[in-house]
């Protein structure tokens, strides 16, 4: 197993924070923590290569909300310095580990994506008779820190690019508490581990996909299900025969297990594909594939919040025409034209 060593001058080297830099910024250049950060971008640059080289640098506090889309889930947000900060180190790391990945992980990978990630799923669908779906219960909150560094010593063995990953994985902020039991635990054992990343970090969205390489690998390669797909905790697996898959997942937990993970006892279930199955809010029939409800109730109410931002002066046309090219972006890759129409050609947008 290749572990990387060296890689520390790299991460730490100006040009690298440079364009860590402009990566971070990508549609917040106007924000007014964004715009602080680059009228003084050359001294702020040099403050974080400093801290770094030094090894005195410390992340700041998350800012934290809520959201439910569709289910609750709590954002950080990470100070700007702090976020160029993840952009450096990923742009050294990322290219090395993801060599390891298998090519049907799906999520947060440059060339990947979720519209693939449905792509892949439907050509499954479509040839097997049965998928095993699972969802990896409170994921992120759930993530152990030790475990995660054990994982990464096994890629990387550079002591300096160490501490800084160490550093921010620290530094995360606490988390929807989450206390569940494995074997040889007692019932004081959940309490003693450090759990959580941040779902808003860059880097928390890489070692997530870090954390499970390996049960990928398990599946693909232990199970020989060669017909399997994941998009961060969402996994299926196909096949025509459902006793294989029953023994699957009885496989896959135990894997997990070691992770200290469980998947959902509600969501995770074999379907008959024929029957449709959901995937990344499309339904997928041998047909045709249809929009969720859930989702389009949730694009409705962001185009209602883009209609009243709109008119009182807090986002302008670009704005508008970017968020309404992704979303039908996102529909195309439904049987959604009619819909389409119904939902657009009936936007209007006005000022006070």
């Amino acid at each position: 197993m290749k572990r990387y060593g060296n890689l520390w001058p790299n991460i730490t080297a100006f040009a690298n924070l440079f364009d860590a830099a402009r990566q971070a910024q990508k549609g917040k250049r106007f924000r007014p923590n964004v715009l602080a950060f680059n009228h003084n971008l050359e001294a702020e640059l040099l403050g974080l290569q400093a801290e770094l080289t030094t090894k005195t640098y410390r992340p700041g506090p998350y800012r934290t909300f809520e959201i439910v889309d569709p289910k609750r889930r709590m954002i950080s947000a990470a100070p700007y310095r702090d976020r160029v900060v993840h952009h450096a180190l990923c742009s050294v790391i990322a290219p090395l580990l993801e060599r390891g990945f298998i090519d049907d992980s799906y999520a947060n990978r440059i060339g990947k994506g979720s519209h693939k990630a449905l792509e892949r799923f439907t050509g499954f669908a479509r040839s097997n008779r049965y998928v095993l779906q699972c969802d990896i219960q409170k994921y992120f909150p759930s993530i152990d820190h030790a475990v995660l560094k054990g994982l990464i010593r096994r890629k990387i063995k550079c002591p300096d690019t160490l501490w800084l990953i160490d550093t921010i994985i620290d530094g995360s902020n606490e988390q929807f508490p989450v206390v569940e039991h494995f074997p040889g635990d007692d019932m004081l054992t959940p309490l003693s581990f450090r759990r959580g990343l941040p779902i808003g970090n860059l880097t928390s969205q890489f070692f997530a996909n870090i954390y499970l390489s390996g049960f990928d690998h398990f599946v693909k390669e232990t199970l020989n299900g060669q017909q399997y797909v994941r998009y961060v905790d969402d996994f299926a697996l196909f096949s025509d025969d459902r006793a294989l898959l029953g023994d699957a997942r009885q496989a896959m937990e135990d894997y997990l297990a070691i992770l200290r993970l469980k998947v959902h006892p509600i969501k995770s279930q074999i379907f008959e594909t024929g029957q449709g199955c959901n995937f990344l809010g499309f339904r997928v029939l041998p047909r045709q594939i249809r929009v969720r409800a859930g989702s389009l109730r949730r694009a409705q109410r962001r185009l209602k919040l883009l209609q009243v931002r709109y008119k009182y002066y807090q986002i302008g046309i670009p704005e508008i025409v970017q968020s309404i090219q992704s979303w039908e972006a996102h529909l195309s890759h439904g049987n959604t034209w009619r819909l389409q129409r119904q939902i657009f050609d009936s936007l209007v947008f006005a000022r006070r």
